[in-house]
């Protein structure tokens, strides 16, 4: 198969570190491609439709849920990859899979999924899109997971406590936990999802505050970042002054802000690459982060983050929503592991078999795996309280 050029840093198909149960290579597909076409089949990357990004999926029919979020992560990442001449198909890869294991209600079900679990060693939701792909989907009549390869499983796993990387070496030395505790990198194509994710969740929770009404264009003409490109859009078009053009506005707004930071971080990247040289995939590995923003990029994409973490996830109608998602998860933690049975039978059946340790694990798989709507509907099932919807 004929594949665009890639640069000597880039990961190649042709020399990943393979997949942990050996397939035969797919005639007319790469491994990574392989790879994305069976995580855009998961049952995981289904659910994601109905996960929160910032806002309920039941607030709105045109809020970005997870799975819309990892759709524009790709293009993003795909769109700077292409240029750098690394490898977009695992970027896309990545990029799909890097929240399959997130809970339902966002941080907040995080949050509250980890304060329960602490007993038993905590909750990472990186960890869990890594367990999903590996372990929890149930696909294939010869093992359990994707069987992904190794440089998508890395990719996935963007952060890990070292307790956890001990606990991922043992299993599989020399494995996806190993640069944790040798304190290196991941390849250039899962750097660059982790700032394609950054870039996309900064310029879409813009659009859905205001959206929303919880953030007014007034507001964001404090961020300097943002309001650099709201005053060359109206400069360039005067008809977005009229109040009946203000979506317009702000979808401009945000469309050159975005491009503004795809081509820093593709500028700040050559940079990178021509000053450390990297000759290969290994190279890289040994290196600082390379795929990056430039200085004044970075801090005020910070600047921006500190506005939306102040002006919106502190809201107090976004607050009241978190309180109620994390009383939920903790909810349903708590009756789940007391009555088991609750749960579907496959889930029921493994958490009855184990000791407490195996039986908290179960649970916040099953928990983890939830939409927000089927977790909504759980708790009332169970509770008689209807907290959300």
């Amino acid at each position: 198969m004929e594949l665009p050029l890639l640069a000597p840093y880039a990961c190649d198909p042709a020399f990943s570190r393979g997949r942990q149960y050996p397939e035969i290579a797919a005639p007319t597909r790469t491994e990574y491609q392989r790879d994305r076409d069976r995580i855009v089949h998961s049952t995981a990357f289904r659910r994601l439709v109905y996960k929160t990004q910032v806002f309920l999926n039941h607030e709105g029919d045109l809020f970005r849920t997870r799975l819309t979020h990892s759709l524009e992560v790709a293009q993003l990442g795909r769109s700077i990859a292409r240029t750098l001449c690394i490898n977009e198909d695992l970027v896309e890869a990545i990029s799909l899979a890097h929240d399959l294991g997130h809970t339902p209600f966002g941080h907040a079900g995080q949050d509250a999924l980890n304060e329960c679990m602490k007993p038993f060693g905590g909750f990472e939701h990186n960890l869990q899109s890594l367990r999903v792909v590996d372990r929890l989907e149930e696909r294939y009549p010869a093992y359990d997971g994707l069987n992904l390869s190794f440089e998508t499983r890395e990719g996935i796993l963007k952060h890990c406590s070292p307790t956890n990387a001990q606990l991922l070496e043992v299993s599989e030395p020399q494995g996806v936990g190993a640069r944790f505790l040798q304190k290196m990198r991941p390849s250039l194509e899962a750097q660059l999802c982790n700032l394609a994710d950054e870039i996309a969740y900064n310029a879409h929770d813009i659009d859905d505050g205001v959206r929303s009404g919880l953030l007014s264009m007034a507001q964001l003409e404090e961020v300097a970042l943002f309001d650099r490109y709201r005053a060359e859009a109206l400069k360039e078009h005067l008809q977005l002054a009229s109040p009946s053009m203000q979506r317009r506005c702000l979808h401009e707004s945000i469309r050159r802000m975005l491009s503004a930071q795809v081509y820093d971080v593709i500028a700040a990247t050559r940079l990178a690459l021509d000053e450390c040289q990297p000759a290969d995939v290994q190279a890289v590995r040994r290196m600082p982060v390379l795929v990056q923003f430039s200085a004044f990029m970075r801090e005020q994409s910070l600047e921006l983050k500190r506005f939306l973490f102040r002006a919106l996830y502190r809201h107090p109608q976004v607050m009241e929503t978190t309180g109620n998602a994390k009383r939920i998860v903790r909810e349903l933690f708590a009756i789940y592991v007391d009555r088991p049975a609750e749960m579907k039978p496959a889930y029921a059946d493994k958490a009855q078999q184990g000791d407490a340790q195996a039986r908290a694990v179960v649970v916040a798989d099953y928990i983890a795996g939830m939409t927000d709507r089927f977790a909504i509907r759980e708790h009332e099932r169970l509770s008689g309280q209807r907290l959300m919807g």
